[in-house]
């Protein structure tokens, strides 16, 4: 079918057999990681060389993509390229080796951790006679089966035709027929692969407009949001560093938190107030990644103006993870990709999640390195799956937002005393003393903006 695209089998489900026999079972597939023998990649704004990702955490990050949309990795490899072809990104005899495993495992998908060229991409299919998918195009797979909603759905799909769109080359074997001109005289009329890209456009600028109008809906929920006041917290970390189980923790909430890369896509938010009675919208957003497909930064940029418009960015790092240092350096030059400074201190908040997983050496060193450092950059450590330290995060987060808990005397007149719930609801009451006119003195340890509260409605009888 011509005006069929990439996209639009996507949109029908995973991938799937092509021998028709429907038999239900996991596609089997070979996992490549190519590792390039090349000088490590450069930060741009400090010239220092970015931290490399072990071989071994990229298999395993790998591996575990593969199997978020339920793939069967029957073989993985992982493979040094010190002088990336063109034409294939490996040099012909690891082709060949890869050739042979593709035909002993009897696998009918192939993933490269990489991201490879049309051209790479058709060759490779080619020499190994299965189907390929590179790491972009896997990622776009994993996104387009788990999005719920319908802007998360717009997202993916105008990031697949973008994806899609460069190539076409490979994806149709009629693509050099062309359709008739008009008249004897005519040209020699729409090429197919010009007529598909055609289709593809005109898909695209319609998927722009309609998320368009998504991004509108979501300025005014924002604008309405901003006339009650709460501040919005936004949780932003690589995948599964645990996001979507400290949102539950922190709010109650039953958002799907699983041991799985990727396993939000849809932003959630809620309302919540904290111990000290700061009400504030906590946002748990998609996880980062690194590489992550430029098509999805751009197609997810509405999505993720709710952690640039946020007004505190808790980043959330899998201190467990040998690899959390790496991890960490990809999600803050996302968030520099995105206008937030992950090094400003007082719209970031560091937060170490899964301490429960180190054993006692390690746990103990990090706590003594978080304990080290200033009070305004340390870091929480937590865990979100038993609870620890989260007293310590809550007041982080108050802190931050409503400013340093501070001990405050106020005396209630018996006219007064319907404020007191007020006051139990937004502050820590430590003491109390019941007057014999009737009157109430109490001290409460109280944020900033909670004192000014205070302040204004019982400006005579406030000390502190």
């Amino acid at each position: 079918m011509a005006d069929e695209t990439g996209a639009d089998r996507r949109r029908r489900g995973k991938p799937q057999r092509e021998t028709g026999e429907g038999t239900g079972e996991a596609t089997r597939a070979v996992v490549i990681v190519p590792i390039l023998g090349r000088q490590p990649e450069r930060d741009e704004e400090t010239s220092r060389p970015r931290l490399a990702r072990s071989p071994q955490a990229r298999h395993d990050e790998a591996v575990g993509l593969t199997r978020a949309i339920d793939l069967d990795p029957v073989r993985t490899a992982i493979v040094t390229v010190n002088d990336p072809r063109p034409a294939t990104l490996l040099g012909s005899g690891k082709v060949q080796e890869f050739a042979e495993m593709v035909k002993e495992s009897k696998a009918e998908l192939v993933i490269v951790d990489h991201p490879l060229t049309p051209v790479q991409q058709r060759n490779l299919e080619k020499e190994l006679n299965a189907k390929v998918l590179d790491r972009t195009g896997l990622i776009l797979e994993i996104f387009g089966e788990r999005a719920r909603t319908k802007e998360g759905a717009l997202q993916v799909e105008l990031a697949h035709l973008n994806y899609q769109k460069g190539r076409l080359v490979r994806s149709w074997t009629h693509l050099e027929r062309q359709r008739g001109g008009a008249g004897f005289l005519g040209g020699p009329g729409e090429t197919q692969i010009e007529a598909d890209r055609r289709v593809l456009q005109d898909k695209i600028v319609k998927l722009k407009h309609e998320l368009e109008t998504v991004r509108r809906t979501r300025d005014l929920h924002r604008a309405k949001r901003k006339k009650v006041p709460f501040p919005v917290v936004a949780i932003v970390g690589y995948t599964n560093a645990g996001k979507s189980t400290l949102f539950n923790r922190l709010t109650g909430a039953g958002v799907l938190a699983e041991n799985m890369l990727f396993a939000t896509l849809d932003p959630t938010l809620r309302r919540v107030r904290l111990p000290h009675g700061t009400p504030i919208i906590l946002s748990d957003t998609v996880g980062f990644i690194s590489d992550l497909p430029t098509h999805l930064v751009a197609a997810f940029r509405a999505t993720l103006e709710e952690v640039v418009e946020a007004d505190l960015v808790l980043h959330l790092r899998d201190i467990s993870d040998p690899d959390t240092a790496a991890q960490a350096e990809d999600v803050e030059h996302i968030l520099a990709d995105l206008g937030v400074d992950a090094g400003d201190d007082s719209k970031v908040l560091e937060v170490w999640n899964k301490i429960d997983r180190l054993d006692d050496g390690n746990r103990e060193r990090l706590l003594a390195e978080s304990a080290g450092q200033p009070p305004a950059t340390r870091p929480i450590a937590i865990s979100a799956v038993t609870g620890e330290g989260i007293a310590q995060l809550e007041a982080a987060i108050e802190a931050g937002l409503s400013g340093e808990l501070k001990q405050v005397t106020l005396t209630l007149a018996p006219a007064e005393l319907g404020f007191i719930d007020w006051v139990y609801r937004n502050g820590d009451v430590v003491s109390r003393a019941d007057n014999e006119d009737g009157s109430v003195t109490l001290s409460v340890n109280a944020t900033e903006s909670t004192r000014e509260e205070f302040k204004s409605r019982l400006s005579r009888k406030f000390k502190g």
